[in-house]
């Protein structure tokens, strides 16, 4: 199925792709991928149990390391490792065990559907599980596809919640697949989370998308909002004019390194009398939108660094996409909802360090939210 132009933008900006071989060198990684992926899943499959199952097993299998096989493929030759059994029962009917020219493989829709739906009550026991009580920081965002139902095309966005814990790690909270970004769509996930033991959250840290504010002030009334400075520059810089920008963005930084809420109103009045005339609306962006934007200047660099932007969940975005990125539409929520369940579960694996100074950030924290935070500890 054809992918469509501003998904092929969007895959070019993203790999910064600037030549023929660097389109080969994204399709060959991408093939590879997605084959290793589903040799995996035919394994699990074959065993009848996910990879590090623990609890009660049908069968006496397991599972017992990999071999490399090199493969031949329409772009070029790479290498895969093919996982086995300590029985050597597991045959793949994906590629075979003697073959090794691939360049006329078919994999059908039904294929991999059948593979990969015994992880559907693996993703529902994922997405009702307990919650921490207290996340210092969530942060909140959504991506869109395209999901097939009942011959039409349909646009989805996929709503990821991610928290840090008050030790400092991150982790996904949840991700839904729903029709529209709405804060009656909002206030449901809200109110998922409260359901599973979310008491409190201080922060919220969100791009300006349709809901959110009424959404969490209504379920969360004492959490404080955080606009992305990013995203707010981002639709500042749309109004400026090429040969201003280097300058208007040098100007700006002034704002949002200030040392105080105080010292960036300042600024900001200085920046309007400079170009207010010129640009308008860059500038009363941020006049309307200041009391969600302002949080941060309250706290160290520490504390910044990780509220200000939510680079972080775009991060975990970027991985989505990776994975979804030869899947221009998909059959059905479930089919994106497993294949964003399997993504997540690989980022979180990574997500093994704290953030930096966490000690420091933990403690201010503590000082001006004392009972709310320790009353969780």
């Amino acid at each position: 199925m054809a992918v469509a132009k501003e998904q092929i933008r969007q895959i070019i900006s993203q790999n910064n792709i600037s030549s023929v071989a660097d389109v080969y060198s994204l399709l060959k990684e991408s093939f590879k991928d997605i084959l290793q992926e589903l040799m995996e899943a035919e394994l699990d499959a074959t065993l009848g149990y996910e990879k590090n199952q623990k609890g009660d097993l049908l069968t006496d299998n397991k599972r017992n390391g990999h071999s490399p096989k090199t493969l031949k493929s329409q772009y070029g030759e790479f290498q895969i490792d093919v996982p086995r059994d300590r029985n050597g029962e597991f045959e793949p009917k994906l590629i075979s065990k003697y073959q090794r020219d691939i360049s006329g493989i078919e994999v059908s829709a039904e294929m991999v559907s059948k593979i990969t739906d015994k992880i559907l009550p693996q993703v529902k026991e994922w997405q009702s599980r307990p919650l921490n009580p207290i996340y210092p920081f969530v942060f909140m965002d959504c991506i869109h596809y395209k999901v097939r139902e009942d011959g039409r095309i349909l646009n989805r966005a996929a709503y990821v919640v991610l928290g840090v814990t008050v030790e400092g790690y991150k982790d996904i909270l949840s991700i839904t697949v729903g029709a529209n970004e709405t804060s009656k769509f909002w206030l449901g996930m809200l109110n998922d989370l409260k359901n599973r033991g979310v008491k409190d959250v201080l922060f919220f840290c969100v791009d300006g998308l349709p809901g959110f504010k009424e959404a969490i002030q209504a379920v969360y009334p004492q959490a404080e909002i955080q606009r992305c400075v990013i995203h707010m520059l981002r639709n500042s810089f749309k109004y400026i004019n090429y040969n201003d920008l280097k300058k208007f963005s040098t100007d700006f930084k002034a704002v949002y390194n200030a040392p105080t809420e105080s010292a960036a109103l300042t600024e900001l009045d200085i920046i309007k009398e400079k170009w207010g005339k010129k640009y308008p609306y860059a500038i009363s962006n941020w006049e309307n939108n200041w009391e969600d934007v302002s949080s941060f200047f309250q706290f160290s660099d520490d504390i910044r660094r990780i509220m200000y932007t939510t680079n972080i969940i775009e991060g975990v975005n970027r991985q989505y996409r990776k994975v979804t990125k030869t899947k221009s539409v998909f059959p059905s929520d479930t089919s994106l909802e497993k294949m964003l369940y399997l993504a997540s579960e690989n980022v979180v694996k990574k997500w093994t360090q704290r953030y930096r100074n966490w000690d420091q950030v933990l403690n201010q924290l503590i000082v001006l939210y004392s009972e709310r935070i320790t009353k969780y500890l």
